[in-house]
């Protein structure tokens, strides 16, 4: 367990890159401050919410995660699971829904389960993003059509029904001038790094939008007043009625949270030289951030990609930099919360709508959809569900989807195939038949593998070549030991070559070997089957027994 604990070697390298972590921290918190307030508001919380969960979250998840750089707060992908947690189960929910999922995590990591990740394949995965772009784009409309959100009882659990019913009811006097600010901060987020990289266009776009509708008459629906200081913590209620109510939906929370936070620190340990990630120290991280989280009032937490990406490109190598990312926010609330709470929220939906743009990389889908129909299928079958359905449920099924064509990818690679007899011929080569079996036997291919063989007829002797079979289950052992006895039952004599040390076991255990009709149809080498065979096909044709 001790793994899973902060040390003193998590900071190392700091004392030849605490410059870079801190201008990197403070980058992150600059372009951090509008996602956090953003996300709390599309979650159907509210923007303290978010500010509070990128405090905590990020702080914790630095200290106890398995990252040297991965930056955690409240995501995207999560504020699309909450929304419809929050309309039926209330705002009130989420902080015991937030300690309950970070607690499963927490266990998870502890349980060393943070390897799981890398069962999920490339496709899913870019079409789990895919979907997720796509709502979060779609929460943003409410934002714009109305200055009055509606309230969680009021939202469709599905983000396009929720947009269709936004624009069904929307105030036509006040869509001009939310579209404007939108745009405003979508303008300034794709011009600013055109200018220079390191400016932080969307709280450029922010602060311009805010001093506008400050300057003039208009009908912008703001944040509200934000608290000056960070809530003290307080234990939500988890008393049986709620946990009973809320143990699915922790579940579904728990397994986004570990799946995006293992996929952001993977990225991140692949965009430069930040040092190895240890992904069930994540986990107990990015549980503790939850709870810590949840305790204080916010949401639960992940590891985002983007602004993890935004660190490691500013200089970001060690903890410190997301600690001081953090840092940062309790500055804005400390000093500058009268200021923030002024922001229109249709400036904070142009972020996030720009955000969801660019969290969609045409070319890999392209490159997906071009690739295998297996790979194009899951992709597309990822991306519907998540949109249509459930995150948890398409990441799943993509994953199923994935794995249906890999296994008959699987099946089509085993091959059966009957050869000649190779060398002199002699009198009754052809009542012998040698069979070579390679590739993988799995399941999927037993059936096939056991019809090929049945075929062959007119013969007395069959040749189990098996020193090419890569792979092997025990269905496909079992289709083996049926195929012997199959044969010898209609009087055909088997003999097996080639057996690999690895599979004896399995062969023993299954029955293949046990149902050969004399020990002595063991083989290593084909000449000697081969002899065997022709011996046999003599004493045969003289009217002896074998």
């Amino acid at each position: 367990m001790r793994e899973l604990l902060p040390s003193l070697g998590d900071y190392r390298l700091l004392r030849r890159t605490w410059r870079g972590d801190l201008l990197a921290g403070v980058t992150v918190g600059i372009v951090a401050l509008p996602l956090a307030l953003g996300f709390g508001v599309s979650s159907g919380l509210s923007a303290e919410a978010g500010l509070v969960t990128a405090i905590v979250a990020g702080l914790l998840a630095a200290v106890f995660g398995g990252s040297n750089v991965q930056v955690s707060g409240p995501t995207g992908a999560m504020v699309v699971v909450l929304l419809p947690i929050v309309a039926s189960q209330g705002a009130g929910a989420v902080a015991a829904l937030s300690v309950m999922a970070g607690i499963v995590v927490l266990v998870a990591g502890a349980l060393r389960l943070g390897r799981a990740v890398s069962f999920v394949p490339w496709p899913v995965i870019e079409g789990f993003t895919l979907g997720i772009a796509v709502i979060i784009f779609l929460q943003q409309i409410p934002l714009i059509v109305s200055p009055t959100t509606p309230g969680a009882a009021e939202h469709s659990a599905n983000a396009v029904v929720a947009a269709v019913q936004a624009i069904a009811n929307a105030d036509w006097d006040y869509v001009p001038w939310a579209a404007a600010a939108a745009a405003i901060v979508a303008a300034c987020m794709l011009l600013a790094p055109r200018i220079h990289a390191a400016l932080p266009g969307s709280l450029i776009g922010i602060v311009v939008v805010t001093v506008l509708a400050a300057v003039l008459v208009t009908p912008l629906a703001t944040i509200g007043a934000l608290p000056s200081s960070l809530p003290l913590p307080v234990l939500p209620a988890l008393d049986p009625a709620t946990l009973g109510e809320l143990a699915a939906p922790a579940l579904t929370v728990a397994a986004l949270a570990a799946l995006e936070s293992l996929l952001s620190a993977r990225v991140a340990a692949s965009l430069a030289d930040t040092g190895p990630y240890d992904p069930d120290r994540e986990l107990v991280g990015q549980g503790i951030a939850s709870i810590g989280s949840g305790l204080l009032g916010g949401m639960p937490a992940t590891g985002a990609i983007a602004r993890t990406a935004v660190n490691v490109r500013s200089g970001g190598r060690t903890r410190l930099a997301s600690m001081v990312h953090a840092l940062v926010l309790v500055a804005v609330v400390m000093v500058a919360a009268g200021p923030v709470g002024a922001i229109p929220l249709a400036g904070l939906a142009g972020v996030l709508m720009v955000t969801a743009v660019r969290m969609v990389h045409a070319r890999t889908g392209r490159s997906i959809l071009r690739s295998t129909r297996s790979d194009a299928a899951a992709f597309v079958v990822t991306a519907v569900i998540t949109v249509s359905f459930d995150l948890i449920v398409a990441v799943v099924i993509g994953v199923v989807v994935a794995g249906v064509f890999a296994l008959r990818s699987f099946s089509r690679a085993t091959g059966v195939h009957r050869e000649a007899l190779t060398g002199r011929p002699e009198p009754g080569d052809e009542r012998i038949a040698i069979v070579r079996i390679d590739g993988p036997l799995f399941f999927t291919a037993a059936d096939r593998v056991f019809d090929t063989v049945m075929r062959i007829t007119a013969v007395s002797v069959v040749i189990l070549r098996m020193s090419q079979i890569e792979l092997v289950d025990a269905s496909g052992a079992r289709i083996l030991s049926e195929i012997v006895q199959s044969l010898e039952r209609r009087g055909v004599t088997v003999l097996i070559k080639g057996v690999q040390p690895g599979h004896e076991e399995l062969f023993r255990t299954v029955g293949v070997l046990d149902s050969l009709r004399h020990h002595q149809h063991l083989f290593d080498t084909l000449p000697a089957a081969v002899e065997h065979a022709r011996s046999h096909v003599r004493r045969e044709s003289q009217g002896l027994t074998a």
